[in-house]
């Protein structure tokens, strides 16, 4: 048999494949969880899922070891207002009824906004949770020029901050590698 000769439409394909670069470039897995909690956090009711994993800085550790966020009720159409469901420790309700006027206020300062206007408890069990741990200590001190500048820095958490950047800039040779 014989065969026929490639069509030019067919030898353009295989060309253009060969020229486009690779869309599904392999990526972290660090990268992809976030959208993956995300799509379950929304589901039960949480815009973004740093509310449940940043609770104990939220309300403090004492407040965090007896309660739990489960979730954040919007009126519809709105991203205000909300009500968020606490579950807490049996025998412990009366105390945080007692500052939830302080929780609410910290939940919305650390949205930025508005976002709660009410709190609804329900008593249950609350996990205790593993505190997290402390980022290892960089092997090279802080330069003394950079560390005499950020004492002036009155925010404790802005200096802190701050003199992590300088240690790693200390810690770090060269230019950064962007990719």
């Amino acid at each position: 048999m014989t065969e026929r000769p490639p069509t030019p439409k067919m030898k353009s394909r295989k060309s253009d494949a060969e020229d486009r670069p690779r869309i599904g470039a392999p990526r972290r897995i660090a990268d992809l969880m976030p959208a993956i909690g995300a799509a379950a956090f929304r589901k039960f009711g949480f815009v973004q899922s740093s509310i449940v994993t940043r609770w104990a800085e939220i309300v403090g550790p004492h407040y965090a070891a007896i309660s739990e966020p489960e979730s954040i009720r919007f009126p519809v159409g709105k991203k205000a207002g909300g009500t968020l469901q606490l579950t807490v420790m049996s025998g412990h309700a009366p105390m945080i009824q007692h500052v939830l006027p302080d929780i609410v206020e910290r939940v919305n300062r650390f949205f930025g906004y508005a976002a709660v206007a009410r709190v609804a408890m329900k008593q249950g069990m609350v996990q205790a949770r593993e505190p997290e741990r402390p980022p290892p200590v960089n092997l090279k001190p802080i330069p003394v020029e950079l560390g005499d500048s950020l004492r002036d820095i009155g925010d404790p958490e802005l200096r802190a901050v701050l003199e992590s950047l300088a240690q790693g800039l200390a810690n770090s040779s060269g230019l950064p590698k962007i990719s």
